[in-house]
């Protein structure tokens, strides 16, 4: 990874495990900005930044569906919370159909964050968790909670007949609830995740389909579709431009 990028990684509290995939935090040491691409991961991104040119800010990123270009400016720290898709349902109360590939801007005190937490990741981490804990639903619905439990524990390679038949929820009724809270539908989604598992195996130099994708040509086209790229490409990670890839352990 860029020398000048110091990033961070921490799993949530156990309690959080059904709405927070992870807590992480970026620095941009340069006195330059850097640009990136961002990968398609099946996440919602909340961050908290600041850099030497840019007040403190807060931004919500919804799930993307393709590649995009960002710049980390310089000096700049990001403190970050994933979200897992129930918590569009269950912490933040609404939906996020809007939000596909996009971002938007939260007030500057969300959550009672300020600069002055940017300083130190241990406690960015500390003040999320107990935050969310205070907005922790007393119940959660069995089917989405199993059906996500799949999900993920298959890196979305169960089809949705499959995961319909597990969970004992209709095709068509997971559809109209993951278009109605996410804006995408279950196959999508799974394909994003099936995706982003194989960015571990391309990042060790398996340029070969391990994801229940039907062949070889199936498996590049998929990465070319989320990545903009062959496999091959995104195995070289030129100048660290695909960040995602560069954070991922080797």
């Amino acid at each position: 990874m860029d020398n000048n990028l110091h990033y961070e990684i921490l799993k949530p509290p156990p309690f959080l495990d059904d709405f927070v995939e992870s807590f992480w935090y970026l620095q941009n040491q340069s006195d330059e900005e850097k640009e990136v691409v961002v990968l398609p991961d099946g996440r919602i991104d909340l961050f908290f930044s600041q850099s030497a040119t840019l007040a403190f800010h807060v931004t919500l990123l919804g799930i993307e569906t393709r590649p995009g270009k960002a710049n980390i400016a310089a000096r700049r720290t990001t403190f970050a919370i994933s979200f897992k898709p129930l918590a569009v349902e269950y912490l933040f109360q609404g939906s996020f159909a809007h939000l596909l590939g996009k971002t938007q801007n939260m007030p500057v005190d969300f959550w009672n964050f300020s600069a002055d937490d940017l300083h130190n990741f241990e406690h960015c981490c500390k003040k999320a968790a107990e935050k969310i804990r205070l907005l922790l639903p007393a119940e959660i619905d069995n089917r989405k909670r199993k059906l996500f439990d799949l999900i993920y524990a298959s890196n979305g390679a169960l089809s949705v007949k499959q995961l319909s038949e597990k969970v004992f929820w209709s095709s068509r009724q997971i559809n109209r609830y993951f278009n109605q809270q996410l804006g995408l539908s279950l196959k999508v989604y799974c394909n994003i995740l099936r995706f982003r598992a194989s960015l571990q195996h391309i990042k060790e130099g398996k340029l070969f389909p391990e994801h229940n994708f039907a062949d070889q040509s199936h498996f590049i086209r998929e990465v070319k579709k989320l990545s903009g790229v062959s496999p091959k490409e995104l195995k070289k990670n030129q100048d660290d431009r695909f960040i995602q890839l560069s954070t991922l352990d080797t």
